[in-house]
């Protein structure tokens, strides 16, 4: 058999030039590479893209309504009953979340740490909301939004409750150590008013004469009865009766679990299942949320628009109330977009807005539902998924906060009381404007996470200071809208004050990964895992 002429063999040879793949390798166009960009960002922000997109149609649907036949207030409440849904869902996760998550954190520090990461959040509570109230009176002070408002002129809706001031600040001190554990998570306590009516006998003239028992001898010897020279006065006093407020009792549920954190933490290996149990609880819940946030869309839209069909006169706005309006968010704006970002910069020498970015959802979220509670689901999402922050660090900032820390009350706060005393032309001195802000740094504290607090605690400004309680009606007609920007100031102020916080307090937490062997270590279902799931939400996959 002939061999094959090499020569020939080499011309026989196939060579097979590999030809890249359309849109792949050096030859994808930039168009390409900006669609594939875009499609990444859009995934990965959906949720946030869909919130944004369902803010601007509710407005649009509730106006929408408006303008066609009036509804009823029954219709109104079909209109809203997806909202309502909403609230019902994100409020449902609330309890579990805030006990299980604070006490399986703080059970993981040592005493030492605790305390001094405490001790910052209140330092950082406190100073916000001292500024916050400067802010507002400054704002109040310059713009001057009820000096040419005339008083009989604006329109008044809604009623003024009548509260007392010592009764508040005393219900503040008896919710912080709830008398049972199970009512706190119901309701929590509240001094009710109850008016009584009392019967007073008071002598018609002046007269000489003996008193005898239930008889009177006057100077001419006759004899009368008390009753017959006595008129009956009848005078309505206030009782205080025990009441409920009709809301979760989160403050002291938080002193609870903080107080058993510790404790257990202190028990060693023996307080471990309780760990366990409460990380395995917190893993589930946020695992529940991930499931009820996709339908958040469709609630705030809805939420949204009932409440501006539900509005009484929108023309107000921009007329009566017009300037109050805009002195509020424009004091809210500056605390939330400088004053907040800059305090955070000042103590941390990071870009704060890189910050605020990851909390876009958590806000978009706080203006739809407008309460700072029902909002702390997606806070810590974001916190622990968008920013890294250690779940032991925001699991303990961000249910205090979310009861304590108000910054945007406090703002409105001591604007609506200084435009109170211009539309009543009072002229307020400098010891009654250092009371205002005394007085609505302390109301805000008392402020439950809880849509339109701040109304409550009003009244206790107003009365501090001497003005008229019932002019509160003159501002009730924009505090629905306002409400959901002071929200959004609060949840702002509360996720930056667990970012400061944790940057302050990182060097001293021990890795979690190091915990494993700790009380606070939860053990994987895979026997050959040795990696530690933390407290939070690191096993998840992000919205």
């Amino acid at each position: 058999m002939m061999e094959p002429n090499p020569d020939q063999q080499k011309l026989n040879t196939h060579i097979v030039i590999p030809v890249p793949e359309e849109g792949t390798g050096p030859h994808r166009t930039k168009l390409q590479r900006f669609k594939q960009t875009c499609g990444k960002n859009v995934k990965e922000n959906l949720i946030l893209i869909l919130l944004l997109g369902s803010v601007v149609m509710g407005v649009a649907i509730g106006f929408a309504v408006r303008s066609g036949t009036k509804m009823t207030k029954r219709e109104i409440m079909y209109l809203s009953f997806p909202g309502e849904m909403l609230m019902r869902m994100l409020k449902m996760l609330i309890l579990p979340l805030i006990v299980s998550s604070l006490i399986a954190g703080i059970a993981g520090l040592d005493a030492k740490t605790c305390g001094k990461m405490g001790l910052r959040t209140m330092a950082y509570f406190a100073t916000t909301t001292l500024l916050a109230v400067i802010l507002g009176i400054t704002m109040a002070v310059i713009i001057q939004p009820g000096r040419n408002a005339d008083r009989s002129k604006i329109q008044r809706y809604g009623k003024t409750e009548k509260l007392n001031t010592a009764d508040t600040f005393l219900d503040l001190i008896r919710n912080l150590f709830p008398e049972n554990l199970i009512v706190s998570c119901i309701t929590g306590y509240r001094t009710a008013l109850k008016e009584e009516v009392i019967e007073k006998k008071i002598l018609n003239n002046t007269f000489n004469g003996t008193g005898y028992n239930d008889s009177i001898i006057l100077a001419n010897g006759t004899n009368h009865t008390i009753d017959e020279l006595a008129t009956i006065v009848r005078e309505v006093i206030s009782v205080p009766t025990k009441g409920e407020t009709g809301q979760v009792n989160i403050l002291g549920l938080v002193v609870f679990s903080v107080c058993m954190g510790v404790i257990i933490g202190r028990m060693g290996p023996r307080g471990k299942p309780i760990v366990d149990f409460c990380n395995c609880l917190v893993e589930a819940t946020m695992n529940l949320f991930i499931v009820f946030i996709w339908y958040s869309p469709v609630g705030i839209m809805f939420l949204i628009a009932g409440k501006i069909v539900a509005m009484e006169d929108f023309s107000v706005l921009l007329t009566q109330v017009g300037l109050y309006f805009l002195t509020v968010l424009c004091g809210l704006f500056l605390h939330g977009a400088l004053v907040l970002p800059g305090l955070y910069f000042l103590c941390t020498r990071k870009n704060p807005y890189k910050f605020m970015c990851g909390i876009f959802q958590a806000m978009a979220t706080a203006f739809g539902t407008s309460s700072s509670s029902a909002t702390m689901p997606v806070t810590l999402h974001c916190l622990e998924h968008n920013n890294h922050i250690d779940p032991r660090v925001s699991t303990f900032v961000i249910p205090v906060g979310a009861t304590i820390n108000m910054d945007g009350t406090a703002l409105y706060e001591a604007v609506a009381a200084l435009f109170i005393a211009q539309v009543n032309a009072v002229s307020m001195s400098f010891g009654q404007i250092v009371t205002i802000s005394i007085t609505a740094t302390a109301a805000s504290i008392g402020a439950a996470g809880v849509p339109q607090a701040g109304l409550v605690t009003m009244v206790i400004v107003l009365a501090a200071v001497g003005l008229p309680i019932d002019d509160i009606t003159l501002i009730l007609v924009v505090d629905w809208f306002l409400d959901r920007f002071r929200t959004m100031t609060n949840v702002t102020g509360d996720s930056l004050g667990a970012g400061l916080v944790y940057e302050l307090s990182k060097h001293e937490l021990a890795p979690l990964e190091a915990e494993e062997a700790g009380p606070t270590a939860v053990t994987t279902d895979n026997p050959g895992s040795n990696k530690a799931v933390s407290n939070g939400t690191d096993s998840m996959t992000a919205v």
